[in-house]
């Protein structure tokens, strides 16, 4: 069975009123929990303002700044973002804060309402490291149950019903609680026929991984994206090998250009150039 209406956080629309959509934005969110300690050199920096003088280093520690960890008193700069995106040509916005986000259902109403932008939101779990010690120690079935919950019922007492299973977050190497939140995506989306978007670990091996223990509780690759490509397959060849999977192939971190990756140190953030080229050979391989 196929929904035919898309949920979102104003009421189901058809599909074919999304036109133009981002698929993977955060409108409010708490990522404190990634918080990544600088040298002594840079230690000052850490709770620096938003200014000219401070833009490079904050591009550069972005993980390093305590204030751009949280994206939940800036309402009205979003609204302006929504709207400016709105006046391009945009329609809708995938909102992927699931569980451990700091996920704000009311704020995105809000933003839909004050810019008439469609904002489907997310369920699910996402990291280890920024979920609480009681999510942490959930059942696979318990996991599901308040996925399903979510979708057939509402989140709390807010009428808002997810759209969206995802992103489930995943580290590398997954941990245990992670595999169960996988599998829990994956009941939950044989159950109630919801797409599934996967934030995926820091190396090319992960999606595999992933999508194995997926499919293995019933998940369906056709119906799962799989995120963040631009900073795991750097290489042609894994990406094409990948994409035999069926999965969609999300490209989702353009803008940031510059090739220091703070979470991967090892290896050189590709420009929104290099990842174009990407997608241009995706679409000549079919």
């Amino acid at each position: 069975m196929v929904k035919d209406k898309i949920d979102t956080v104003l009421g189901p629309v058809a599909a074919n009123a999304l036109q133009k959509t981002l698929t993977h934005e955060h409108l409010a969110m708490d990522f404190t929990n990634h918080f990544v300690q600088t040298t002594n050199t840079h230690w000052q920096m850490e709770n620096c303002s938003f200014t000219m003088e401070n833009l490079n280093w904050i591009r550069n520690h972005p993980y390093s700044h305590r204030k751009n960890l949280v994206l939940s008193s800036t309402t009205n700069a979003v609204v302006e973002d929504v709207a400016l995106f709105k006046k391009a040509g945009g329609s809708t916005i995938v909102e992927n804060s699931s569980l451990g986000l700091g996920r704000n259902v009311q704020k995105m109403k809000f933003i839909s309402e004050e810019t008439g932008v469609n904002i489907i939101c997310g369920t699910g779990f996402y990291v280890e490291k920024q979920l609480t010690d009681e999510m942490k120690e959930l059942t696979i079935e318990r996991m599901s149950e308040i996925i399903v919950t979510e979708i057939d019922e509402g989140i709390f007492n807010t009428g808002v019903k997810p759209g969206i299973i995802g992103e489930v977050g995943c580290s590398w190497p997954l941990t245990d609680v992670e595999k169960r939140s996988i599998r829990a995506a994956a009941i939950s989306q044989a159950q109630t026929h919801t797409p599934v978007m996967i934030h995926p670990g820091r190396n090319p091996q992960s999606p595999g991984e992933i999508l194995r223990i997926f499919q293995e509780s019933g998940g369906d690759s056709t119906r799962t994206t799989m995120a963040h490509l631009d900073r795991t397959f750097l290489e042609e060849s894994d990406l094409l090998e990948f994409a035999k999977e069926g999965t969609y192939l999300e490209y989702d971190l353009f803008g940031i250009e510059v090739s220091y990756y703070q979470f991967a140190p090892d290896i050189d953030m590709p420009s929104d150039a290099q990842k174009m080229s990407k997608l241009c050979c995706l679409i000549s391989e079919g």
